[in-house]
């Protein structure tokens, strides 16, 4: 490759990651996600756009295995191990018997509704009962719902990639005939098993050497952290076993195991996270065949319609059923089993192997993605509201600002006083937070402000926390129980867990089952005495 072609080949790639930031830009403020934004990119470049041609599925699984692998390490070192801690036993189970029960129940309906052998049909149930990892962190990430659920659907979505990869493969090779339910079943928990011990193998060894490192920078220790993700990841597929479930748990260790410069490696991992989303979609939009795709809308529709309305509240109904979930929740997870790249990348495997009728199987899957992500991920925010999960006080804004912080292992946290929050009225000094987290600037109308104990909160105003790590999780509990039961909200039995109140006990309501008494009305003259600060 000459130096002039070099320059061409940054040109395109700088240009594409432009043009597909500008278009998840232009995707969000339209409420459509973003990864439809970079499939619709490749789509673009491709053979009936601006004239690229790539039509290589086996590069295509390839490289699409390895994003996915960056996604995976991306997802593990941004999830809080607390969040998942109390659902990994539901998740699991819809990582491996809910995806067998999505996958039986969509292959028969594809066996009846389209008339394809058993393999293929086999083959589309395995392809799309994997949520995707990088959809649900992208969608579910800006939604404020209950901790316990979020991290239920974000714990699934990183477990059960491994499961579906192992039956594509399998159904792929063998077909139905070659090997026993039983030699599949051990293959799966061998599998499952060793990538598991890899995982966390990779991800203890990680953490005790990376805690013993000195390095010359900064910017080489969120290196290391990814590097070890990948490196379990590496191990485990030359072990035969799941690579994805090792490099999602080792990234889950390393997140979580307060090593230096831990918020410069989220920040980095969130960065390769994007670049792997934005490649891969631009590549699976790329390798589709836009003038083949037209036969393939109504079977996707059908094969869509059975998994959306059968087999995924199926599977997350017999699966939980141990858990005691509430239905309310069962329906929220059944909706929020969202398709993105995974799929496609699994549809390029019988692709690959040959299959007959494999073809027509990825346009099916592709154009399944499309629709259905269009309209799962617009409605959910409407449904959490509809089922009463959407969580109130704390909004999905709240944001961590690390970089000037790592000095006192501080976090800035954001949040805005709802209109229907009780934090409307509330004195500064009745907020209590535990020290030394404090109030630092407060927003109202435009303007800036440093607040003092005196400063009464307003509806509509924007304010900035500093608190440090020990105590954030205190911070944020006081916080939501202010804002859900005012400042008597202790005495009202008001605990700030991030769960929603149960269909017994309405929001807002105190341990009596007496409302608690409502805030007072802001005044209406200024505010009290308060040091105005430049709006910014």
């Amino acid at each position: 490759m000459t130096l002039e072609q070099i320059d061409l080949l940054m040109l395109v790639v700088a240009a594409t990651v432009l043009v597909s930031v500008t278009a998840a830009r232009v995707a969000s403020r339209a409420g459509v996600p973003m990864l439809l934004a970079y499939l619709g990119v490749g789509l673009l470049l491709g053979e009936n756009g601006l004239g690229l041609r790539f039509d290589d599925a086996a590069l295509a699984q390839a490289l699409g295995t390895a994003a996915l692998a960056v996604i995976l390490v991306e997802g593990g070192l941004t999830t809080r191990f607390a969040d998942i801690r109390p659902v990994l036993g539901p998740a699991t189970a819809l990582a491996t018997i809910g995806v067998l029960i999505s996958v039986g129940v969509t292959a028969l309906g594809a066996r009846l509704l389209l008339d394809v052998p058993w393999q293929l049909a086999l083959l589309l149930g395995a392809v799309v009962s994997s949520t995707d990892a990088a959809a649900v962190f992208s969608v579910l990430r800006t939604l404020p719902l209950p901790r316990r659920l979020a991290g239920l659907v974000e714990a699934e979505s990183g477990l059960n990639d491994a499961p579906t990869f192992i039956l594509v493969l399998a159904f792929s090779a063998t077909g139905l005939t070659a090997t026993s339910p039983l030699e599949l079943l051990a293959k799966m928990i061998y599998e499952l098993g060793v990538g598991g011990a890899i995982g966390l193998a990779v991800g203890t060894a990680g953490m005790w050497f990376l805690r013993r490192l000195t390095l010359p920078a900064s910017g080489l220790y969120p290196i290391a952290t990814f590097a070890c993700g990948i490196l379990a990841f590496a191990v485990a597929g030359l072990a035969h076993a799941s690579g994805f479930l090792a490099a999602y748990l080792a990234a889950l260790i390393l997140g979580n195991a307060r090593l230096a410069h831990r918020r410069a490696t989220v920040s980095v991992a969130e960065g390769f996270g994007w670049i792997a989303q934005i490649g891969l979609f631009v590549m699976l939009g790329l390798l589709a065949e836009p003038r083949e795709l037209p036969s393939a809308i109504l079977p996707a529709l059908a094969i869509g319609s059975v998994l959306l309305l059968l087999a995924r509240p199926l599977s997350v109904l017999l699966t939980l059923l141990p858990f005691n979930v509430p239905m309310r929740e069962q329906v929220l997870l059944s909706w929020a089993g969202l398709r993105g790249a995974v799929p496609i990348v699994l549809a390029t495997i019988p692709v690959v192997a040959g299959v007959g009728g494999s073809e027509q199987l990825f346009n099916i899957v592709f154009v399944l993605v499309v629709v259905f992500t269009l309209l799962q991920a617009p409605v959910l925010p409407w449904l959490a509201q509809r089922l009463r999960l959407s969580t109130a006080g704390l909004g999905p804004d709240l944001q961590v600002e690390a970089a000037p912080l790592d000095a006192i292992d501080a976090d800035l946290l954001h949040l805005g006083v709802e209109p229907g929050s009780r934090m409307h009225g509330v004195y500064l000094r009745e907020l209590r937070l535990p020290p030394p987290a404090a109030i630092t600037l407060v927003v109202r109308d435009g303007t800036a402000f440093v607040p003092e104990p005196d400063t009464r909160l307003r509806r509509g105003d924007q304010l900035l926390v500093v608190t440090t790590s020990h105590v954030r999780d205190r911070t944020e509990r006081r916080l939501r129980a202010v804002a859900r039961a005012g400042r008597l909200a202790h005495w009202h039995g008001e605990t700030g867990e991030p769960e929603r109140p149960t269909e017994a006990q309405p929001p807002h309501t105190t341990a009596t089952g007496k409302p608690p008494p409502a805030p007072p009305a802001a005044p209406s003259g200024p505010p009290p005495s308060v040091l105005i600060g430049s709006a910014g």
